[in-house]
């Protein structure tokens, strides 16, 4: 059952696009991820132009945080003091990183820049997933070695500007989540995505948060920088396809009850050793597509149309 998406300006089949919706999905709920990573490389893959894939994934990564950022609002894990300071950086890189994105298409690089994120980012962050669950599996294996501090005082920490987060018990510069949010949000803007699989990490590593905190924090900032994206992607670049959106969010939605259900049988580090791995093979497979020969060496259309 093919569907006509006008602003990708091609059909696609309805079940196979829902269905790697459910697929993600499921991914999203058992190791839970937005999912935008993974997403949008598989829209680029299946014919979506890459400027397309990018501004319509952030719509479904809205949908799933505002989701994910109620239930944790409700449990209290949410410091809503590092939140607004990280969204206000989130809206200043997002909203930079969506005009880089505009000049970048409008020189007709966009397209090359994307799939260079993607395989720069998706191969460090598999790397390290495989490589700290290996070490995880190796310290249950050998309970009596000293385990390692996750966070370090480092001379980042001593920069101006301090505040008092209660919510995470720290007394930090907030310099240090604002350049995270800045970051991050330049990265929502060009690839596509939450940011989550960037920011969760910093938040944990650099600022030094409870791991219990960073995930409903996270979500809540990203609702607002991922929708000032869809926003202003729309406006600048015409590159929202609503119906494409839908569809997804649909699937994701009924594979994300299911993925809670999967992940519940299996190990912490069961599941970050098989994201990594997944994450590792989607940026093989893009990272090929830069080098492989295509079909069809030449296309109609202009970069900035």
């Amino acid at each position: 059952m093919d569907i006509y998406f006008p602003i990708a300006e091609m059909s696609l089949n309805a079940l196979l696009l829902f269905g790697m919706g459910v697929g993600v999905g499921v991914l999203s709920g058992m190791f839970g991820v937005g999912g935008g990573f993974l997403m949008t490389p598989l829209l680029i893959f299946v014919g979506i132009p890459p400027a397309v894939a990018v501004a319509t994934e952030a719509n479904q990564v809205v949908a799933a945080s505002v989701s994910g950022a109620l239930a944790h609002w409700r449990r209290g894990n949410v410091d809503i003091k590092m939140g607004l300071v990280l969204l206000l950086g989130g809206l200043l890189g997002s909203t930079t990183g969506v005009f880089i994105f505009t000049w970048l298409r409008q020189l007709g690089h966009i397209d090359v820049v994307i799939s260079i994120f993607f395989v720069t980012f998706l191969g460090i962050i598999g790397s390290l997933m495989v490589t700290e669950s290996v070490r995880a599996w190796m310290r249950a294996r050998n309970p009596s070695k000293p385990r390692v501090k996750l966070h370090r005082h480092i001379w980042l920490h001593g920069l101006p500007f301090k505040m008092r987060f209660r919510h995470s018990k720290l007394y930090i510069s907030a310099l240090l989540p604002f350049g995270i949010g800045v970051f991050v949000g330049i990265l929502s803007a060009i690839m596509g995505v939450g940011g989550g699989f960037v920011m969760v990490p910093a938040m944990i590593y650099l600022l030094g948060m409870p791991t219990s905190i960073v995930i409903g924090t996270s979500l809540f900032q990203i609702i607002f920088v991922t929708a000032n994206v869809t926003f202003l992607q729309s406006v600048n670049n015409q590159t929202v396809d609503i119906m494409l959106a839908l569809l997804l969010i649909f699937g994701s939605v009924i594979g994300a009850q299911l993925g809670t259900i999967f992940g519940a049988k299996l190990r912490g580090e069961q599941l970050r050793v098989l994201l990594g791995l997944i994450v590792l093979a989607v940026g093989f497979k893009v990272a090929w597509t830069l080098v492989v020969t295509p079909l069809e060496l030449f296309t109609l259309g202009a970069g900035g149309s």
